[in-house]
């Protein structure tokens, strides 16, 4: 633990799952944060915060740009692109001529802008991070904080061309109003209590303390699709009103422009349920369309298998012969590039250090039983039930190949 006698640390990043559009993976931030860069800062002696920790009243913006200003080393994760990060940067540079580190993850493609900058690197492996990989980068941070406090060298690059430039300071009547400020509670707390609702289905109750959030950080996307999600699922007050409500909110995350995965992702899931509450083909149409979008964007194992599950629903319903033999050849041909997909990261050296182990063992059971390689799916079905410790996990995968049967039952290629 800290012991707060060197200062304080100042995190630059954003939190929750982030989408790296040059890889199409999800990368967890709070994994990179809580696991690697505050236990170094914490170990080089300084008291670290991220923006979500900071006690305070009022919208993020006061105290994020008085910690710029005020921290003794700022350290900014620049993973994913993240353009606020880039302008945290950016205004730090300004304010101060050092004590500052940009890192990212191994990647990043920064812009030609921050190419005076030192960029550390680490390795991200989505949804976790390997644990040689957090010893090895959480040693890296530490000794470059040492190096930086103990030395007088400048890093931000204004500074270094500017060099007779004067940088302004906290005086301490702003200190005062900072202290006074603070409130009872953090955004990063209300976050997990949220997540931890979402968690156990208590969807009122999550999207309550999310609404919250959002007015204490407004326009942030994780926050808003996770406002979207506990909206649909709450069912409140009833099934078809929900999802309309959060079909509505998806506006606000620029459904018709966007890229983001995890946003195509949301509005597949409701559409899919529209569909299934109204029997209306448009809303399967669309579901189709989002998760085909966020599929070719991210080119992940599970929006590929719900695609291709959906191509066997059109196909199934389907008064064109022909066409239905087409939707069910797309269907096999989404699998086989699941397949290559979950395979890859099987013989991957970091395969045991994920925590979704289980589920690219049963999207490829359930890749193959759709390509009904009977061999194949029984194989990788057992490795699933052999890895999973939650019964709801089974479950799921159960009743998923049990509506998949009765497609397949139907399938013009028989």
């Amino acid at each position: 633990m800290a012991d707060s006698s060197r200062g304080t640390c100042f995190v630059i990043m954003g939190y929750g799952i982030k989408t790296d559009y040059a890889t199409g993976r999800n990368l967890n931030l709070d994994k990179t944060y809580k696991n690697i860069i505050k236990p170094a800062a914490e170990e080089a002696g300084l008291n670290c915060v991220r923006a979500d920790e900071i006690k305070h009243s009022g919208t993020i913006d006061v105290p994020m740009y008085k910690s710029l200003i005020s921290a003794d080393v700022v350290i900014a994760d620049l993973s994913t692109n993240n353009s606020n990060a880039f302008y945290e940067l950016g205004v730090r540079h300004a304010l101060k001529p050092k004590t500052t580190v940009a890192i990212g993850e191994r990647e990043l493609k920064p812009p030609f802008d921050v190419n005076h900058t030192v960029i550390h690197q680490y390795e991200h492996l989505g949804s976790d991070i390997g644990y040689d990989e957090v010893l090895r980068f959480k040693q890296e941070l530490k000794e470059t904080i040492d190096k930086i406090l103990n030395t007088q060298d400048v890093d931000s690059p204004v500074y270094t061309y500017l060099n007779d430039l004067n940088p302004p300071y906290f005086n301490e009547q702003m200190e005062a109003e900072s202290k006074a400020e603070s409130s009872n509670e953090t955004l990063g707390e209300l976050i997990e209590q949220a997540i931890s609702k979402l968690d156990n289905d208590e969807f009122i109750s999550a999207k309550s303390l999310l609404e919250y959030a959002n007015e204490i950080d407004p326009h942030n996307e994780y926050i808003l699709q996770k406002i979207v999600l506990a909206t649909y699922k709450s069912e409140s007050p009833d099934r078809l009103s929900s999802l309309n409500e959060a079909l509505n909110m998806l506006d606000s995350l620029n459904l018709k422009n966007t890229t983001d995965p995890e946003t195509l992702g949301l509005a597949g899931a409701i559409h899919k349920r529209l569909w299934e509450t109204l029997n209306d083909e448009k809303h399967l149409l669309e579901s189709i369309s989002n998760y085909e979008k966020g599929f070719y964007i991210k080119n992940d194992y599970y929006n590929g298998i719900n695609l291709a599950y959906l191509y066997n629903l059109k196909g199934s319903i389907s008064h064109d012969h022909n066409q239905s033999i087409a939707d069910y050849i797309i269907a096999n041909r989404i699998r086989r590039r699941v397949i290559d997909i979950c395979q890859s990261h099987h013989q991957s050296d970091t395969f045991e250090e994920r925590d979704d182990k289980y589920w690219i063992m049963a999207t490829l059971a359930e890749a193959y039983y759709g390509l009904e390689d009977e061999f194949e799916y029984e194989m990788y079905k057992r490795k699933a039930d052999q890895i999973s410790t939650e019964n709801w996990e089974q479950a799921t995968t159960n009743e998923q190949i049990s509506k998949l049967k009765s497609l397949l039952e139907k399938s013009p290629l028989n």
